[in-house]
């Protein structure tokens, strides 16, 4: 699996279905470049179990990642009508209602492969017919990426585990704090906690006081 972290993230157009219900082409990340930074996730697939518990949950801390200038963006390889019609579904049959950041349609599934997060591969059997060998739907990659369209942050989990968003906002928090202050961030850092000079005194000054 490719490591995308400082790296540019791998730019797209593609429908998408923004504000709950409307429909966008050729939706992309390259708005959001000098602008803001992106989370931008994919899950397997919409209509699922697991999938909408980690949409639901970033919509209830929209607030949060709104405050840090920080736009969401999900993607999977449902069609742009799939992703319309589970956000007008109630939650309580097993909908998204309420969902307003951008769900990004992934069809051809070129998306997932730029990004390495393709649950399987085409390849060609014996007849010499290409097919495809596993899950055709992305893992649950989250890309963290900063202003100038770069990759900070990437974690890949597989289909049966769910994501924590809160560690999401940890993450914003400390490359947001590293790019303001210059301060690097130690284990288990969240905001409001020390930081320390990326050199042997400063290591050694942290220490000590931890």
């Amino acid at each position: 699996m490719a490591v995308l972290v400082g790296k540019k993230a791998p730019l797209f157009e593609a429908d998408a279905v923004v504000n709950g219900g409307e429909f966008v082409e050729k939706f992309s990340l390259e708005q959001y470049i000098g602008k803001k930074h992106v989370v931008f996730f994919f899950y397997p697939l919409d209509f699922t179990f697991v999938c909408p518990t980690e949409i639901i949950a970033f919509q209830d801390k929209m607030e949060e990642f709104d405050k840090r200038n920080v736009a969401v963006v999900g993607c999977s390889v449902d069609s742009k009508f799939s992703h319309w019609a589970w956000l007008n579904t109630p939650k309580n049959n097993g909908g998204i209602e309420g969902v307003k950041f951008p769900l990004v349609s992934d069809l051809s599934k070129t998306i997932s492969e730029n990004y390495d997060v393709l649950a399987g591969e085409y390849d060609y059997n014996e007849e010499g017919e290409m097919e495809f060998n596993g899950d055709a739907v992305a893992y649950r990659g989250l890309f963290l990426i900063d202003k100038q369209g770069v990759v900070r942050h990437q974690v890949v989990n597989d289909l049966p585990l769910g994501r924590s968003v809160n560690e999401t906002l940890r993450m914003v928090d400390a490359l947001q704090f590293f790019e303001d202050n210059g301060e690097v961030c130690p284990a288990d850092w969240h905001a409001g906690d020390d930081a320390m000079v990326a050199d042997a005194a400063g290591v050694a000054d942290y220490l000590s006081k931890h």
